[in-house]
C-alpha cells in the first residue's frame, strides 16, 4: 500500500513537472518580439528637399562650418564617453588578443625553397602562387594639373565638407534636420534644427539672417496643402517633433512671417474675455487695466479661459453636408448641446478633448468642402497627414468668431506657457530695439565727428549735412518731417 501512494506521489510530481516546462515554452512565445530599428537610410535628414545632399548643398558656408562642428562635438562626446566605461571581454577575447601569431611550418629535410623549386627558361617568368603576394604595378607617371582657379577651390572644398557632413550625420548624437524656410517674397533659406530647439531658437536664428525687426509678430507657420490647412508653430514647441511626422513626399512647408492672430489675446485681452459682458466695456483699456486682466487671467492658481460659446456649422463624416449645433468651450474640451437638451453642465456632451489635437485655419473650405462660410478651423492630431474621418472640421459666421474660438483653444491647450511665450517675445523684442538704437547712435556720432567743412569757391563754409536712413525697430520716418535746403 505504501509502494502505490509513493507511486502515485512520483505521477503527481511528474505531472506538474511537465506541466511547468509547458507553462514556460508558452510564455517564451508569447513574448513580443522587440522593434526594429530602422536603418539610418531610412531617416529622412532633410525637409523641403529632394535628398540631403541637395540640403547641404543649400547652407551657407558659415552654417555648414558650424553644422560640421556641432557634429564633430557631438560624436567625440560619444566616443569619450564610451571609452570611460569598463570594457567587459570574455575570456575568449582576451586569449585572442593576447596570444602570439603563429609561426609559419618549419621545411623538412635540409633542402631549401630554392631547391624544390624548378629551373626556369631564360626568358620565361615565375608564375605567382596563391600563397605569394602580386607586386603592385608601377605608378603612372605624373600629369601636370592645371592650378584650379579660386572658385573651383571653394567649390571643391564645401564638396569635402558635405561628404563628411554626410558621415557625420548618421553617427551623430543628436538628431539634426536641415529645413528649409520659405519667406514673403518667394526666397528661401536653409537652417540646421536639431532636436533640442524650439520655434523661438528657430526664430532668433532667422532674425540673424534676415536682419530684420523683431516684433512679436513673427512666427513659424506650417502650410498642409494636401489638406488645406495651416498653423503658427508655439514658441515653445519642439520643431524636430512636428517636422518628423511628415512624410517624405509631402508638400507641406513652414514659412517665416508676420501674424496679427499670434499674440493678440495679449495685446487686447479685453476683447477675448469682455466681449460678453458689454461692447462699451470691452472697446478701450489702458494698459494698468490690461495688465491686472492678464495676471487675473494666467497667473492665478489655473488659467481662465475664455467663454467662447454659439452656434457652429459641423461638417458630417464622409460627406460634404454640414449641421449646426450650439457649442461650449470649456479648459478640458469643446462641448455642444444635444437635441431636446438644455446648456446647463449635465446636458452637455463631449464633442473633443486637446490633449492630442491641434487647431488649424481651414483655407477655402467653401469651395473645398462647400462649407456655409469661409471662417473655418479644423482639429486634428499632428500625425495624420491624409484626408481622415478623425478630423474635425467647423464653421464659423464670421472671422471674429473664428479668431476667438482658435484662440481660446489654444489658451484651453496650452495654458500659462502662451503668456510665458508672450513676455519672453516682448523682451527679445524690447533687446532688439535697445541695441539697434545704440548702433544708429555710434553711427550717426561717428559721422559727426568725421565730418570736416568744405570751403566753396566764394569763401563760404558749407556743412556736411548727413542723415541716417538706417531702419530701427519700432520706429518710422513721418511724412511731413522737414526737409532741409543747403544753399
Amino acid at each position: 500500500m505504501e509502494e502505490a501512494c509513493e507511486d502515485i506521489d512520483q505521477m503527481f510530481s511528474d505531472l506538474l513537472g511537465e506541466m511547468d516546462l509547458l507553462t514556460q515554452s508558452l510564455e517564451v512565445e508569447a513574448m513580443p518580439t522587440p522593434p526594429q530599428k530602422l536603418p539610418d537610410a531610412e531617416f529622412n535628414f532633410a525637409v523641403g528637399f529632394k535628398d540631403l545632399n541637395e540640403s547641404l548643398n543649400a547652407l551657407e558656408d558659415t552654417d555648414l562650418d558650424t553644422l560640421m562642428a556641432d557634429l564633430i562635438a557631438d560624436i567625440s562626446e560619444v566616443e569619450k564617453t564610451t571609452f570611460q566605461e569598463p570594457k567587459d571581454s570574455s575570456y575568449y577575447e582576451q586569449a585572442a588578443m593576447t596570444q602570439p601569431p603563429a609561426k609559419p611550418t618549419p621545411i623538412c629535410g635540409n633542402q631549401s625553397i630554392l631547391n624544390n623549386t624548378t629551373p626556369l627558361a631564360k626568358n620565361e617568368l615565375p608564375v605567382p602562387s596563391a600563397e605569394t603576394p602580386l607586386l603592385p604595378p608601377p605608378p603612372a607617371p605624373a600629369i601636370p594639373l592645371e592650378p584650379l582657379t579660386q572658385e573651383e577651390q571653394e567649390v571643391e572644398a564645401k564638396a569635402v565638407k558635405i561628404k563628411l557632413a554626410l558621415e557625420k550625420l548618421k553617427e551623430a548624437k543628436v538628431k539634426k534636420l536641415v529645413v528649409k524656410v520659405h519667406m514673403n517674397d518667394n526666397s528661401t533659406k536653409s537652417l540646421m534644427v536639431d532636436e533640442r530647439q524650439v520655434a523661438r531658437d528657430v526664430l532668433d536664428n532667422l532674425f540673424e539672417k534676415t536682419h530684420c525687426d523683431c516684433n512679436i509678430n513673427w512666427c513659424l507657420y506650417e502650410i498642409y496643402p494636401e489638406l488645406q490647412i495651416e498653423r503658427f508653430f508655439e514658441d515653445h514647441e519642439n520643431v524636430i517633433e512636428v517636422l518628423s511626422v511628415w512624410t517624405r513626399d509631402t508638400e507641406n512647408k513652414m514659412l517665416f512671417l508676420e501674424k496679427d492672430e499670434k499674440y493678440a489675446v495679449f495685446k487686447n485681452p479685453q476683447n477675448f474675455y469682455l466681449s460678453n459682458k458689454g461692447k462699451n466695456e470691452s472697446k478701450e483699456m489702458n494698459e494698468k487695466s490690461k495688465e491686472a486682466l492678464l495676471e487675473e487671467s494666467f497667473c492665478g492658481t489655473s488659467v481662465i479661459v475664455p467663454e467662447v460659446e454659439g452656434a457652429l456649422y459641423l461638417k458630417e463624416d464622409g460627406k460634404k453636408s454640414w449641421k449646426r449645433r450650439y457649442f461650449l468651450l470649456r479648459a478640458s474640451g469643446i462641448y455642444y448641446v444635444p437635441k431636446g437638451k438644455t446648456k446647463t453642465s449635465r446636458d452637455l456632451a463631449c464633442f473633443i478633448q486637446f490633449e492630442n489635437v491641434n487647431v488649424y485655419y481651414g483655407i477655402q473650405y467653401k469651395m473645398k468642402y462647400k462649407s456655409p462660410t469661409d471662417y473655418c478651423f479644423v482639429l486634428k492630431h499632428p500625425q495624420i497627414q491624409k484626408e481622415s474621418q478623425y478630423i474635425k472640421y467647423l464653421c464659423c459666421d464670421d472671422k471674429q468668431t473664428l479668431h476667438h474660438w482658435v484662440t481660446g483653444i489654444r489658451i484651453a491647450k496650452y495654458g500659462k506657457a502662451l503668456y510665458d511665450n508672450y513676455i519672453g517675445a516682448v523682451q527679445k523684442a524690447e533687446l532688439a530695439s535697445h541695441l539697434a538704437k545704440s548702433r544708429n547712435t555710434k553711427s550717426i556720432a561717428s559721422g559727426g565727428s568725421s565730418s570736416k567743412g568744405s570751403t566753396h569757391a566764394n569763401g563760404q563754409i558749407l556743412q556736411n549735412v548727413t542723415l541716417n536712413t538706417a531702419n530701427t525697430a519700432g520706429t518710422e520716418r513721418s511724412a511731413d518731417m522737414p526737409k532741409v535746403q543747403v544753399n
